[in-house]
């Protein structure tokens, strides 16, 4: 059990029977009353956020989580097959359990967090940052840095991206796999 005014960016706790990260908290000292808590709370499973208060003092279950990093091996359907980087086990999760899903491929490390009393893989998430290559895309004129126009880029993962005009293909651009935005060129 964990106390309301322990909670910190990160903590786990069960809450009517779902599991919740907080996101961001904040204590609150009204001019007449109890100190509260308000929080935001993140659901692990659905991605949902809401607000809620808590009085000081009050007592929540809170969960232990593990985070581990596994390679991805290769996928089955919609079951992504990782290899556990400490003891080499194959491990399968499913698609909507993956952030960044669309910008994985073979060979890359993602964080994946479990409840460290029963095991469950709650979720698994990609760096921020990842490499990868355009496989087409129409040729880039030089000089066409002027403006903040975009065109069209598919990816070696197969999902398609907004690049800048001067960007060709064949060269490798970092994303961010959140929002799946164009972050520089990376040079050879």
């Amino acid at each position: 059990m964990i106390k309301s005014q322990d909670i910190k960016k990160g903590t786990c706790i069960r809450l009517d029977g779902k599991l919740y990260f907080c996101i961001d908290f904040l204590h609150v000292k009204p001019g007449k009353g109890n100190t509260i808590m308000r929080t935001t709370l993140k659901d692990v499973v659905s991605g949902r956020v809401l607000e809620r208060r808590f009085n000081i003092g009050e007592a929540l279950e809170d969960v232990r989580v593990e985070r581990r990093q596994f390679q991805y091996s290769y996928a089955e359907g919609d079951q992504y097959h990782f290899l556990n980087q400490e003891t080499w086990d194959d491990v399968v999760i499913s698609h909507d359990l993956i952030t960044g899903v669309e910008y994985m491929k073979e060979g890359d490390v993602v964080d994946v967090v479990s409840d460290a009393s029963t095991e469950t893989i709650l979720f698994a998430e990609m760096p921020v940052k990842t490499k990868l290559k355009i496989v087409y895309t129409e040729p880039g004129l030089k000089g066409d840095t002027a403006t903040n126009t975009l065109k069209p880029a598919k990816l070696e993962t197969g999902v398609e991206v907004r690049v800048p005009l001067f960007i060709n293909e064949g060269e490798i651009i970092e994303i961010d796999t959140r929002d799946g935005s164009y972050l520089n060129r990376v040079k050879a």
